[in-house]
């Protein structure tokens, strides 16, 4: 056995999406369905399985009832994919990253006779001492049909040629994610993003580090929000999150004063956190670097807070 196999290892990062882009139709891609969930690394042999998220952080105590699907899975092998909950009839990523932060193993074990996780399998990185990533995607995809049965736990991600368009205007009806389009010739490369694999949302959301709060009426409260820019904090603005009780759950730590160069005008009440607490936001457009109808999505721990970037303006 080599100590040294990205299997016995377990440091793997998947390959990264690159940043948004208007939806088109092309014959040299697959489009899937963009899933609400945690992107994360299948570890499966004959012992069991490992499944861990995108900072390398194992999420298997947590998922009971996905402790069996190395039983569906040919071989010793690595998969890439997503971690999901079905409620109502399509991905909820709120019950996704409510379970990924618990630690009560009875509260664990009700919840996933509740909400059932499925494990969404996009691509195989690895199989029976082989790594795979320098095939091309098509193969690979071969290959991931010819390892995997399928069953309510463990499911292939389906694709469809050529007609991206069309498929990301059945999201926009069903009130989905959105679209991933990859080429058919891709190769893989470890936590990197390229070109090759591109996204269509149809909301635009982007993870911002919370550097404070404003407590308001009824519970609430208004979170601040920034990015780094060339590894300084920015402020970018505020998003309503409706239960301050809820942020106590999380490890935030109070300071005095927040890690910008100014304090922005209407932030003179504002309690200042250390920025370890990352949240999703999602929102219409970039005007200013501020953003237009912010919607909280979810809190995450499954990022650093120095990976949420400020980027480019969206056009559409």
């Amino acid at each position: 056995m080599m100590m040294n196999d990205v299997f016995n290892l377990k440091k793997l990062e998947p390959m990264l999406i690159s940043e948004q882009q208007i939806p088109f139709n092309d014959s040299n891609y697959f489009y899937e369905l963009k899933f609400d969930g945690i992107r994360s690394l299948l570890y499966s042999d004959a012992d069991g399985v490992e499944i861990r998220n995108k900072r390398n952080k194992s999420l298997t105590y947590i998922m009971p009832e996905l402790t069996e699907v190395y039983k569906q899975i040919k071989g010793k092998a690595i998969l890439d994919g997503e971690l999901i909950v079905i409620k109502d009839s399509k991905p909820d990523f709120y019950e996704m990253q409510k379970r990924a932060l618990m630690n009560n193993y009875s509260k664990i074990q009700l919840i996933s006779q509740l909400y059932p996780i499925t494990f969404i399998a996009y691509d195989i990185l690895y199989l029976d001492g082989k790594e795979l990533i320098n095939l091309p995607l098509s193969e690979r995809r071969k290959l991931l049909h010819q390892v995997i049965d399928e069953t309510p736990r463990i499911a292939i991600s389906k694709v469809i040629e050529e007609k991206g368009i069309e498929l990301f205007e059945i999201t926009k009806q069903q009130g989905l994610e959105g679209v991933i389009a990859k080429k058919k010739q891709s190769k893989y490369f470890y936590g990197k993003r390229t070109k090759e694999w591109i996204k269509f949302k149809n909301m635009i959301d982007d993870d911002y580090v919370v550097l404070g709060y404003i407590p308001k009426q009824h519970n609430n409260t208004s979170l601040i929000i920034g990015q780094y820019d060339n590894n300084e904090l920015v402020y970018i603005g505020h998003v309503t999150f409706w239960n301050l009780k809820k942020l106590f759950e999380y490890p935030i730590v109070k300071i005095e004063q927040p890690y910008l160069k100014e304090i922005p005008k209407g932030n003179e009440d504002a309690i200042w956190l250390e920025p370890n607490l990352v949240c999703i936001v999602e929102y219409m457009y970039h005007q200013d670097n501020r953003l237009r109808q912010p919607v909280f999505k979810a809190f995450r721990d499954d990022k650093d807070p120095k990976e949420c970037i400020v980027k480019a303006k969206f056009h559409r």
